[in-house]
């Protein structure tokens, strides 16, 4: 059985913006959605009113909007973050009752928080939750939120900065995939994000910051170090690549940036491992044939 993904857009389409009405038509989607008619409203207005095949500006006003997509690149859901001074709230929904149970929710909150505490930059990532919505307190409380304060109707839960960094080292919540990185490789990536911007950025802080740190001369041989050449199969298409910082990156000679969506993905894993990483405009997914050279492996300390 394949493990739960999600990733998360930004981009917000027409044809979005109608699934997002059909999944606020149903009672059983917007039951403990607060807003949920307000929100519908102004999605009919929006419709009706503009033109446009994007309509990514209208969705983030007020805060940050995201469609969720599976693996296969079906929108399943939304995900909202709103900033308020040092602090974000969160409101996620899984739109279709035919994806409930899959643990999509989890995942899509990993991927929110992610986005709150790397991007955004949060001080505390807030939930609101309705106190029968059990479904979501489940999934709050596996991602090691706390309960904050709490209502007879309400609850609300908290996960500090320093407490998602803290799971995030031990795992809970970094999602089902282990990666591992030298000391050498993550103090000049950890300088390396310092000057670079963009979305790829966030998720290279995040896989360093995530990863397992083992000592240069003690990574196994199979793993994708910096400066490795590996052998992919990506989608249908079979290429080999080296890892390199952006500097030093050719596409036309198969050296490919760690700030690329691809590069960032295959930091840290090894042989036979298999990712589905979200590149713009779709998901992909690689699998890790060979590493063909390791510069650890090698003796080569120096690169």
């Amino acid at each position: 059985m394949s493990k739960p993904f999600i990733s998360l857009c930004p981009e917000i389409t027409r044809a979005n913006a109608l699934n997002l009405m059909d999944w606020l038509e149903d009672e059983s989607v917007i039951r403990y959605l607060s807003d949920s008619r307000n929100v519908s409203r102004f999605i009919e207005q929006v419709i009706d009113r503009v033109q446009l095949p994007i309509l990514t500006h209208l969705f983030n006003q007020g805060g940050r909007f995201f469609i969720a997509y599976d693996r296969h690149d079906v929108p399943v859901g939304f995900v909202r973050l709103v900033k308020t001074g040092p602090d974000c709230e969160i409101v996620l929904v899984i739109g279709n009752r035919d994806n409930w149970g899959r643990k999509l929710g989890p995942s899509a909150l990993r991927e929110g928080m992610k986005l709150a505490f790397f991007d955004m930059r949060a001080k505390t990532l807030i939930a609101k939750i309705h106190a029968d919505n059990t479904r979501s307190l489940k999934a709050f409380l596996g991602c090691g939120f706390l309960l904050d304060s709490e209502t007879p109707t309400l609850k609300s839960y908290a996960m500090s900065s320093e407490r998602y960094f803290q799971l995030l080292r031990e795992g809970p919540v970094s999602g089902p995939a282990e990666i591992y990185i030298t000391e050498i490789d993550q103090a000049r990536l950890r300088n390396l994000v310092m000057l670079e911007q963009g979305p790829d950025v966030v998720e290279l802080e995040y896989e360093i910051e995530r990863a397992t740190v083992v000592n240069p001369r003690q990574v196994a041989r199979d793993v994708v170090t910096m400066n490795s050449r590996a052998l992919l199969h990506l989608d249908d298409e079979e290429i080999e690549v080296d890892l390199v910082y952006p500097q030093d990156a050719d596409g036309s000679a198969g050296k490919l940036s760690i700030c690329s969506g691809v590069g960032t993905a295959i930091l840290g894993y090894k042989e036979g491992d298999t990712i589905d990483w979200r590149i713009p405009g779709r998901t992909c997914h690689i699998l890790i044939e060979k590493v063909l050279y390791q510069p650890e492996a090698a003796g080569d300390f120096h690169l």
